[in-house]
């Protein structure tokens, strides 16, 4: 069976949204109205609407940090997660958890980075070196 994920939210302006979500993270852009935009994330659907972004807390404890709740996020391989942050810290993106690793040595060892649209939306970028370890327990 063949899927991809879909997820809708809000935020305040189309065209900050399509320079973060194409111009840096570089998801495709879809079809569009004057109200909304579809992007191609990494394979799955994220429509953007105009309107108020959801309100988050950090609430979320894993490891040592208190992350965003609720996020949304990718996992990426390794090579595509370091050239991620890359762009990221050379954009001088604002991180609310600067890439780094956690749960090393363990199942599921990954390295991570947390940073929010220009609305406010949280976002999580995991990556791993091995995708086989991603539902590790």
């Amino acid at each position: 069976m063949r899927s991809a994920f879909h997820l809708a939210y809000h935020v305040r302006d189309l065209d900050q949204a399509r320079d973060f979500y194409s111009g840096l993270l570089g998801a495709h852009e879809g079809r569009s109205t004057e109200t909304w935009v579809d992007f191609d994330f990494f394979g799955h659907q994220i429509s953007l609407h105009l309107g108020e972004p959801f309100e988050t807390t950090d609430t979320g404890k894993v490891g040592e940090h208190m992350v965003p709740m609720p996020h949304l996020g990718v996992v990426l391989e390794m090579p595509d997660w370091e050239a991620m942050a890359a762009r990221l810290q050379a954009a001088g993106v604002a991180f609310v958890i600067p890439p780094s690793a956690r749960f090393q040595g363990q199942p599921g060892e990954q390295w991570t980075m947390f940073f929010r649209d220009p609305s406010g939306n949280p976002i999580e970028v995991k990556g791993f070196a091995d995708f086989d370890l991603v539902f590790a327990t």
